[in-house]
């Protein structure tokens, strides 16, 4: 399926991402082979997955010639990094609306990690408080905006609306690509599931794919149940926007809310061991947030032989920036 022909996308990351094996993190589970899809790669201000969904949601804010775009997140929120590093490379303006996180780290916090890379990008920051409403921020900053003659473009959330989401539509036709000219045969993908623009597009293309293959979703921020339906809201308003609405079944959606700890961004030990045996074992950084819970979802229902089948795939979604904001805890 042509996708850049129902909706355009512009060129920002390095394109196809490695698909590798993880010969020593397989040793320590004597029933399965571990794999990992590195999207950590994609090559825009430090890499991760929002670097897929940008691709398509800046082709849309070109179209629409906004020369500035907003969006909001968490302190040290990936999505907004990688939407300030893709204003920079696309030669617009960028304002970045940032939330703070309950039980986060005092040090560093607040100036490192990727704070510092927002800087360096040139983006607008404008910090709120807990009880004030990021989208109406976005909502209010934009109506200003537009009030001096400019032309915004508000970037949700995460990246995760139905533009957004054919980024990991994408991926899952380049991952089956990939599975076809390696000859492997994987049986179960596990990644970190928050916005849920990354869970619900990798669905919609493996779908699209032909591929049976189960996808685990780890929970970053709430229950599985509630994870679980977040995806499949969208999958669902995927589907209708590529006119397949009955491709993906409800119970082809699974998150486990097992895993997130005390709530987003707080970090526990199961994360931080997680972190250090990927680094000790792989020289491969997973980030205190996203791929560090996931990962730590992913050697429990290893280790406890929970997982379906022998081939499992860890999509590794990037996030390592955000190690220097949490370094006291590590």
């Amino acid at each position: 399926m042509n996708l850049t022909k129902k909706h355009p996308k512009v060129k920002l990351g390095h394109g196809v991402t490695p698909l590798e094996s993880l010969p020593n993190m397989s040793k320590l589970f004597p029933f399965y082979q571990l794999f990992i899809k590195r999207d950590d790669c994609t090559g825009l201000g430090m890499g991760g997955n929002k670097t897929r969904k940008l691709e398509y949601l800046m082709a849309e804010a070109l179209s629409h010639n906004a020369d500035v775009v907003i969006t909001c997140g968490g302190v040290q929120s990936n999505h907004a990094r990688q939407t300030a590093a893709a204003a920079a490379k696309l030669g617009l303006e960028c304002h970045l609306i940032l939330e703070p996180v309950a039980g986060t780290p005092k040090a560093y916090y607040q100036e490192s990690g990727n704070v510092l890379l927002d800087h360096l990008f040139g983006a607008h920051i404008i910090n709120i408080s807990a009880d004030e409403d990021s989208q109406a921020k976005m909502e209010h900053l934009a109506e200003s905006l537009i009030s001096q003659g400019r032309k915004p473009y508000i970037v949700p959330m995460g990246g995760s609306n139905i533009v957004g989401s054919l980024g990991y539509v994408a991926c899952g036709l380049e991952l089956a690509e990939q599975f076809k000219s390696q000859s492997l045969s994987i049986d179960t993908i596990v990644l970190a599931t928050g916005s849920a623009g990354t869970q619900a597009g990798l669905l919609v293309g493996l779908a699209l794919a032909d591929l049976n293959i189960n996808v685990i979703g780890i929970c970053v921020s709430r229950s599985g149940n509630e994870q679980e339906e977040l995806v499949f809201n969208l999958v669902q308003q995927i589907l209708g926007y590529i006119d397949k609405p009955e491709l993906i079944s409800r119970d082809q959606v699974v998150a486990n809310g097992s895993y997130y700890g005390e709530g987003y961004g707080i970090l526990n030990t199961q994360t931080v061991d997680a972190i250090n045996v990927m680094a000790s074992k792989e020289g491969i950084l997973l980030d205190p947030v996203y791929t560090g819970k996931a990962m730590s979802g992913l050697i429990d229902l290893a280790t406890k032989n929970l997982l379906s089948g022998e081939k499992i795939l860890f999509l590794h979604t990037g996030g390592s920036p955000g190690l220097f904001a949490y370094q006291t805890q590590l």
